[in-house]
């Protein structure tokens, strides 16, 4: 059965996609830790990121690094964090983080939002790309 990323890939499931390419997709989480959350997933649909390929595995990062100063101009954040949990969906994604400090590292913050909040952050952070 595909994740619910997979569905998102495929369209079945609406997203506030950021960009994509021929193996990765960026778009907001729809239950942030803050706003500007950001998802990169693989295409690919491995459940374990040291399960990819070697030049999938080397894509990822670069991928996302493109997306780290529009998230960071769009929110003011002092940094993007980047976390690897791999728990959460049997899907290989990145968190991409807005953070201040630390602690902004926190999933027991996470929030569902409206999806017009969504739209205006994605909005934002497109302007900025």
């Amino acid at each position: 059965m595909a994740t619910i990323f997979t569905k998102i890939i495929n369209g079945e499931i609406p997203a506030e996609k950021l960009t994509e390419d021929e193996r990765f997709l960026a778009f907001l989480d729809v239950r942030p830790i803050r706003p500007g959350h950001t998802l990169v997933v693989t295409k690919q649909e491995t459940d374990y990121i040291f399960d990819l390929d070697d030049e999938t595995l080397g894509g990822l990062l670069p991928f996302a690094k493109q997306l780290t100063g529009p998230i960071q101009r769009a929110t003011g954040c002092t940094r993007v964090g980047v976390m690897v949990a791999g728990l959460e969906v049997p899907h290989c994604h990145v968190h991409l983080v807005p953070m201040d400090r630390i602690s902004d590292l926190d999933f027991g913050k996470a929030a569902e939002v409206p999806a017009n909040e969504l739209a205006d952050m994605a909005g934002k952070i497109r302007a900025e790309m």
